[in-house]
């Protein structure tokens, strides 16, 4: 009798315990957070406008889900109270990049065009072996340059300098994309040819600077297949390796400054190895909960984020984060390319930072993904014009 109750005591026991891990396990399962309160619904991508510019010379703000085909930004009406509206072109910021990364390094290509005229060409190589950046700077007048008007079948942009030269075809409304370059100076000689394929949703913002004072961005993330030459050795790209490429116009306050973060490559989750990126932006958007760039993207879909904060406590280390827990990351920075200097009416201060990512961030359905050890890109630019 005695050993019958024992029996059954335990037994009793065993399944309360047996209960409770279940109803742990249950309610872990079911504390994922909830960020969508956070996330304003003009957040929400949305069929493009035709003409980025209305017929009355408003621009057109929000967050759209492919490319705005008419990117009339000197078309805008009041956008300076100093210029008139025929003086457009030489306040408009136009650029474009091309970011591949592998496992051997990570490239950043880019044209600025200046005051509709002139144009700069970056190159900056990051070898990962070394952990050192290399970087040759090219100018280029008109006639030797060209930012693309849109994203639209095969459209170019290209620049050719005496040390550099780079030609980026968009052909996005076809998810494709191709970008093809070279440079040659101190560090050395780079040559390099990429064709890229759309892996996730694009991200496409027109977000306002001011009154009637846009900053349109189109940012989307590729698999990336090509080869790059370093002074003579090859490096091909396999399966992990991506890109993204950056289409960005827009007029900018005469103190302007920004800072910026991006990452891209492939981790584990939804039971598969997938492509992954995050673009991170604290810039002067006059209404970033409903302006804003910051997002992760997907393999075949993408995530809003809530606006971050960029912190720098230390020279080579970076601390950005978000108000609600949905973004906690920090960037060690292992090289850089800065630009500094004061003339009195103009001054820069401008860094591109290579390194690599700590920390995680939480999608809008509340899946979490750890960064930590993953390649990135950043920017601090302060100028003053």
């Amino acid at each position: 009798m005695k050993k019958n109750f024992a029996f059954r005591t335990i037994a009793v026991i065993m399944a309360l315990i047996m209960l409770l891990s279940v109803g742990t396990i249950f309610a872990f399962a079911e504390t994922k957070p909830n960020f969508k309160p956070y996330l304003s619904p003009d957040r929400i991508a949305v069929d493009p406008p035709e003409s980025l510019v209305d017929e009355n010379g408003k621009a057109r703000f929000g967050t759209f889900n492919s490319e705005i085909k008419n990117i009339n930004l000197e078309d805008i009406k009041g956008q300076s109270e100093v210029f008139p509206d025929s003086l457009n072109f030489m306040r408009l910021t136009k650029w474009e990049a091309l970011e591949v990364d592998t496992k051997d390094f990570t490239l950043l290509a880019a044209i600025q065009e200046i005051g509709g005229v002139a144009a700069v060409n970056m190159t900056l190589l990051f070898v990962k072996a070394e952990q050192k950046m290399y970087s040759w700077v090219g100018a280029a007048v008109a006639g030797d340059q060209k930012i693309a008007a849109n994203l639209y079948d095969g459209n170019q942009t290209y620049v050719k300098s005496a040390i550099s030269s780079m030609t980026i075809n968009n052909d996005f409304n076809n998810g494709r994309a191709s970008g093809n370059g070279s440079a040659i100076g101190l560090p050395g000689t780079v040559q390099y040819q990429f064709d890229l394929k759309r892996v996730s949703k694009p991200s496409v913002i027109v977000c306002p600077f001011g009154e009637n004072k846009p900053l349109y961005t189109q940012k989307d993330l590729f698999a990336s297949s090509g080869y790059l030459n370093w002074n003579g050795r090859i490096y091909k790209t396999d399966d992990e390796s991506v890109a993204i490429i950056d289409d960005h116009k827009g007029y900018y306050p005469y103190n302007a400054y920004y800072d910026w973060v991006t990452t891209m490559g492939k981790m584990d989750y939804d039971g598969g190895r997938k492509y992954f990126g995050i673009n991170l932006t604290d810039n002067q958007s006059t209404d970033p909960e409903r302006y804003n760039e910051d997002l992760i993207w997907l393999e075949n879909d993408s995530s809003r984020l809530t606006p971050v904060k960029f912190q720098h406590p230390e020279y080579n280390h970076w601390i950005i984060q978000d108000q609600h827990g949905m973004t906690n990351l920090e960037m060690n920075i292992a090289d850089r390319n800065l630009i500094q200097f004061d003339l009195g009416v103009i001054k820069m201060n401008y860094h591109i930072t290579f390194g690599t990512l700590k920390g995680y961030v939480y999608d809008e359905n509340g899946n979490k993904y750890d960064v930590t050890g993953m390649p990135a890109i950043g920017e601090i630019r302060d100028v003053l014009m």
